[in-house]
């Protein structure tokens, strides 16, 4: 098999010898990427315990942006290697300029818009810087992305993203619908609009309670969260759920996942949901992230639209499962060949 070098600015720490990656997604892909080449994963160092245990050989985690471009200019001497960047950083931009030099081949993987994310953390004099990043790295490498308007050209492709094997379609559970039971999984972070939501879901006046799975990318941030539940018994935070069945059963105790994002690619969470038979609810922000797939229900972001929305999906909940059932699913497995098989053309 050939060689592929993956370039991912996600933060991986070490324990016992053992690699645990942050981000489920960023476990996944490399690992079923291995299926078909001898990868080489080059990550962040976490300074905090992650979740996800790394099944590859070939890890290396990097201190600081000089110990990254070290490990990248070490795959030099290896032959028939391939490069596959995940996301524009500053880490992985570097790195695309060493090997636009050295004149490798390179795939960029493009998973939602650093436009967005850039304007929204960073304000909008940053965007040019990511913009400046995207024309270079895009110009001059093959793109994959998870939504054509990521990018539009015609030399792209986009791939069909899942985190979904057989499991996820077994084994259901109806749900309980003696109250609005919302469900949010993902990380606790500003651009991820949770802080706003549950300053909205604190004022309205219907039943309903809340789960959050995730965590915050900062122990200050983590605290803050926190505090902004406080002793609201109807905001329940267990923290993040590693283990996939784990997941199912949470997504099966709830009834509507919400997903109160600012911005968003194309997220797993959606497809995990509908596959458990349970409806989405985003705002407009989001809407592009549809794509034609029944049971996903836009609200404008103010308290009437949120209400009147979550009431007609329990409302009309038998018959949005039974529209949710002809969706048709991307799986995993999938996803790791359609990334070969562009892979492997070029």
């Amino acid at each position: 098999m050939d060689n592929l070098v993956v370039l991912n600015n996600e933060k991986v720490s070490r324990e016992n010898g053992e690699f645990f990656s942050r981000n489920y997604n960023f476990k996944i892909l490399p690992e079923g990427l291995n299926r078909y080449f001898n990868v080489e994963y080059i990550v962040r160092k976490s300074n905090a315990q992650e979740h996800h245990k790394l099944n590859l050989n070939k890890i290396k985690v990097a201190s600081n942006i000089f110990q990254f471009i070290y490990f990248v200019l070490s795959t030099f001497k290896q032959k028939n290697t391939k490069y596959y960047i995940i996301t524009i950083s500053p880490y992985t931009f570097i790195s695309f300029l060493f090997l636009f030099i050295f004149r490798k081949k390179v795939f960029v993987y493009l998973i939602s818009s650093g436009h967005e994310e850039w304007k929204f953390i960073l304000g909008k004099w940053s965007v040019w810087i990511y913009h400046l990043m995207y024309l270079i790295v895009t110009s001059n490498s093959t793109v994959l992305a998870l939504h054509d308007r990521l990018y539009r050209k015609k030399n792209g492709y986009v791939i069909s993203s899942s985190t979904l094997d057989e499991k996820w379609f077994q084994n259901y559970k109806e749900p309980n619908l003696d109250k609005v039971r919302f469900l949010n999984v993902s990380r606790v972070n500003p651009e991820k609009g949770i802080y706003e939501f549950l300053s909205m879901f604190k004022k309205i006046n219907f039943s309903a309670e809340i789960s959050i799975i995730g965590k915050a990318k900062s122990s200050a941030l983590q605290e803050k969260f926190k505090s902004i539940i406080g002793e609201d018994k109807n905001i329940k935070f267990p923290g993040y759920i590693s283990d996939r069945q784990e997941l199912i059963n949470t997504y099966d105790l709830h009834n509507i996942l919400i997903l109160p994002s600012y911005t968003e690619g194309q997220p797993y969470v959606v497809d995990e949901a509908l596959a458990r038979r349970r409806p989405v609810m985003i705002f407009e922000d989001i809407s592009h992230i549809i794509k034609g797939r029944k049971g996903i229900f836009v609200s404008k972001r103010d308290l009437r639209s949120f209400s009147e929305t979550s009431k007609y999906i329990i409302d009309n909940y038998k018959k949005i499962q039974t529209d949710i059932g002809n969706n048709k699913f991307p799986l995993e497995k999938n996803m790791f060949k359609q990334i070969s098989d562009v892979i492997n053309k070029h």
